[in-house]
């Protein structure tokens, strides 16, 4: 083999071995990043369906009783909430 094939071998090697490395880096990334997606759009199926079980509930109890005692009800939990972090 001559030196100049044996120069273009070594420079072709390099741009492989490279390109290699990079593409093993892009696929990785990938990887994470499509991870990511499914577990933000698990936690958006979470969050429409007790959007949705809420809406039902409003359905299901449409009297205005019903909705000013779960006003009153969650307004008394944030408050007992408030309340023990200050008292901490």
């Amino acid at each position: 083999m001559s030196t100049a094939e044996s120069v273009l071998l070594i420079i072709l090697s390099s741009f492989l071995a490279i390109f290699l490395i990079l593409t093993i880096v892009v696929l990785y990334k990938t990887i994470q990043i499509i991870n990511h997606i499914k577990q933000i759009t698990q936690k958006a199926e979470r969050l429409t369906d007790q959007a949705q079980h809420v809406g039902e509930f409003f359905q299901k109890t449409g009297s205005a009783s019903a909705v000013v005692k779960l006003i009153s009800n969650i307004v008394g939990v944030f408050r007992d909430r408030n309340s023990k972090k200050g008292g901490d």
